[in-house]
C-alpha cells in the first residue's frame, strides 16, 4: 500500500505523521511526505526559493521520523507548486493509494472549517483520502480504535467496506456498520404518493438500510474483525445521519465511499461524503474505487 502524507509544518500536519506512525498497514507498505512550497510568495525574491526548499527539505525529514522509526520505507521531497494542485497530481504520478491530510494547515481559522487545501485535494484526489484529526483517545484498553463504516448498498459503500476488510486494524478495535434509510422528499402534493404507496417505499428503504448494515458486519466478521450494525430511525439526512452516529458511538475514524447509489461521477466528490469530512470530529477516510478502463 502506497501512502502520500501532505504536510506543512503545522499541528494538524503533524497529527496526521503521527496517526499513520500508530497504525499497522500492509506489509511492504510505504510513505511518501511531502511538501509543496508555493513559489508565488517568492516571485520578487527569487534568490531566496532555493535555501527555502533546501530549509523544508530538512524540516521534512525531521518531521518524518517517526514513519522511519516505526519501520516503514519513507522517501520524502519538496514540491514548488501550489498545494492544491501539487498533491493530487504528484499522488497520481506516485500512484498512491491514499492520501493522509491534517484537517488545517497554517493558515485554519477553526476546526470547524476544513481547510482549503486539504477539501481541495478531497475532491479532485483520484485515489482515496483521510483527513486526519486527532484522535479522541483510546477506548478500548488494548489501545484499539473506533471505526464506524457508513453503508447504502451502493458500489462504493462495498468498496469502503472491502478495503476495511483487507487492512489490519490495531487489537482491540471495534467496527460499526451504519445505514440509513432513504425517504422520498415530498414538497406539497407534488410528487403526490397515496398514502398507501408512500408506505411502501419507506418500508422498502428500511428493509434495504437493514440488508446492507447485516451484509456489512457479516463481511468484516468473517475476517476476524469486531463488528455490529446500526440502522438509523430518525429519518435525517444521510449526512447527518453519519455524523450523529459518529458523535455518539465516539468513533476515531469514518470511512466510507466517495459516492452513494446516486453517485455519477467518480471524481467529483460526492456531497455526503463531503459534508461528512466537512463536519466530523474524528478523522475521515473517504474511499475511491480504481477508475474502470475504457
Amino acid at each position: 500500500m502506497r501512502m502520500l502524507i501532505g504536510v506543512d509544518g503545522s499541528k494538524s500536519s503533524d497529527a496526521a505523521i503521527q496517526e499513520a506512525a500508530r497504525r499497522p498497514w500492509p506489509e511492504g507498505s510505504e510513505f511518501s511526505v511531502v511538501t509543496v512550497v508555493d513559489p508565488f510568495f517568492f516571485t520578487r525574491a527569487p534568490a531566496l526559493l532555493e535555501e527555502a526548499k533546501k530549509n523544508t527539505m530538512q524540516s521534512l525529514e525531521e518531521q518524518a521520523k517517526p514513519l522511519v522509526e516505526a519501520g516503514w520505507r519513507v522517501s520524502a521531497d519538496v514540491i514548488l507548486d501550489n498545494p492544491r494542485h501539487a498533491l493530487p497530481r504528484v499522488a497520481s504520478k506516485w500512484k498512491a493509494d491514499l492520501i493522509l491530510l491534517g484537517s488545517h494547515g497554517r493558515g485554519a481559522m477553526g476546526r470547524l472549517l476544513l481547510g482549503s487545501t486539504a477539501q481541495a485535494v478531497l475532491r479532485h484526489a483520484t485515489c482515496s483520502v483521510e483527513i486526519v484529526r486527532k484522535p479522541r483517545g483510546k477506548e478500548s484498553a488494548e489501545g484499539g480504535i473506533r471505526v464506524l463504516i457508513p453503508t447504502d448498498g451502493s458500489e462504493y459503500a462495498d468498496a469502503a467496506m472491502q478495503s476495511v476488510a483487507e487492512r489490519p486494524w490495531p487489537n482491540g478495535s471495534e467496527f460499526l456498520i451504519v445505514a440509513s434509510p432513504e425517504y422520498p422528499v415530498l414538497a406539497g402534493e407534488y410528487p403526490y404518493f397515496p398514502t398507501e404507496h408512500l408506505d411502501v417505499v419507506m418500508k422498502s428503504g428500511r428493509e434495504h438500510a437493514n440488508e446492507s448494515a447485516k451484509s456489512g458486519a457479516g463481511l468484516l466478521a468473517k475476517t476476524g474483525l469486531k463488528a455490529s450494525s446500526l440502522v438509523t430511525e430518525v429519518p435525517d439526512s444521510p449526512a447527518q445521519a453519519i455524523l450523529a452516529a459518529g458523535e455518539a458511538w465516539k468513533a476515531d475514524l469514518i470511512v466510507m465511499g466517495s459516492h452513494g447509489r446516486r453517485g455519477f461521477d467518480r471524481i467529483i466528490l460526492g456531497s455526503v461524503s463531503e459534508t461528512v469530512a466537512l463536519h466530523a470530529t474524528c478523522s475521515v477516510e473517504v474511499i475511491r474505487k480504481p477508475l474502470a478502463v475504457l
